[in-house]
């Protein structure tokens, strides 16, 4: 009895070791993973603060929480069964699908320069806030318009880790991008409050008694309306570069080589004749061409989106001229009748002249 009992605390020393094992290899993909996708996850930070840009303090905690939402369930309900699906039986599938999300990248970065070049986008807030937008429905735009910009970026996150992971078992596959899409959410979204609260922080410093934190503290008061406006510039040229570069890239693995192979080429060079400045110089000059690509490309869309009329600009313009209609003929009933007095005057002068 001794001895099956030692043997069966063996079977269970040997299980946890290889639990463990397991574990730590999960650990150690997740990891290699997630530094793949980090660049997309500093575009994914720089993009989302200017979504609270302008909204009132007290709510934008409570907004980036559900844009945080919104962000995990896109990972973990959508993209990752998805992406896990079509790994296994269509590989061939997720470049188009990604490029389909460079495009739309492409077309929200050109259509926030238009607005920014045109005024459209100042004068639609303006509008809004004179007609008093009712402040939660705000809020839903927002927060929806957020988290469709985050599914772009999450699909590609996800699908760097899974090309990362790509030889591991389905199940394996599957916990570390699920691991994956957790971690990232928390870093980018938690990172993105502190941003966004960093002038709350900056007031309250500056109420302490030391002259130095105080001074500090209204520093960053001062500060944080520039940082978040830089950072709004930021998430506009990120979007161009990342759907740009999925573009780039997709295009390449399609069997479209020119535009790549030219990039990459000139990446080499700069690379190769820039010393230990290289590697940076390099990377600059690969990130440079591809936002240009997502500038001309989503200049593109947004072009023929605008050439596109618009259903609720059509009904305006239909309640506009059906009310200038009633207006004309309420004008040309009131002038018909106004006109009846004078006519029966005048009726009433000539009979009068044919009695005499």
């Amino acid at each position: 009895m001794s001895a099956g009992l030692f043997a069966l605390f063996d079977d269970i020393a040997a299980l946890t070791r290889l639990t463990a094992a397991s574990l730590d290899d999960v650990a150690g993909a997740a990891g290699r993973a997630s530094t793949k996708a980090a660049g997309v996850v500093v575009d994914d930070a720089a993009v989302t603060p200017r979504y609270v840009h302008g909204l009132k303090p007290e709510r934008e905690l409570s907004i980036i929480r559900r844009i945080a939402v919104g962000s995990l369930r896109n990972k973990l309900v959508f993209i990752l069964p998805v992406a896990l699906v079509l790994s296994q039986f269509a590989p061939w599938a997720l470049t188009p699908i990604l490029m389909l999300g460079g495009l739309y990248l492409s077309y929200e970065g050109a259509e926030k320069i238009w607005e920014y070049f045109s005024g459209h986008g100042h004068d639609e807030q303006s509008q809004d806030e004179e007609t008093g937008e009712d402040p939660k429905a705000r809020e839903k735009r927002v927060v929806s318009g957020a988290v469709r910009t985050d599914f772009i970026l999450s699909a590609e996150i996800m699908v760097i880790a899974l090309n990362e992971v790509a030889t591991e078992a389905f199940v394996a596959r599957a916990i570390i991008l699920a691991v994956v899409g957790v971690l990232i959410t928390v870093l980018v979204y938690g990172v993105v409050a502190l941003i966004v609260k960093m002038d709350d922080a900056g007031a309250a410093l500056a109420e302490r008694d030391s002259a130095a934190v105080a001074g500090f503290g209204r520093g960053l008061v001062k500060a944080m309306p520039i940082v978040l406006s830089v950072l709004s510039v930021v998430g506009v040229a990120a979007m161009l570069w990342v759907g740009g570069h999925i573009l780039l890239v997709g295009m390449d693995a399609l069997g479209f080589h020119p535009v790549y192979g030219f990039v990459h080429h000139l990446e080499e060079v700069v690379t190769g004749a820039t010393g230990a400045l290289g590697g940076v110089l390099g990377w600059l000059t690969n990130t440079v061409f591809s936002a240009i690509l997502g500038i001309v490309v989503g200049s593109v869309i947004v072009g023929l989106m605008h050439l596109i009329p618009k259903r609720d600009k059509k009904t305006g313009d239909g309640e506009q001229s059906r009310a200038a209609e009633g207006s004309e003929a309420g004008e040309s009933s009131q002038s018909y009748q106004s006109s009846q007095p004078s006519q029966s005057s005048e009726s009433s002068a000539s009979s009068e002249s044919t009695e005499r």
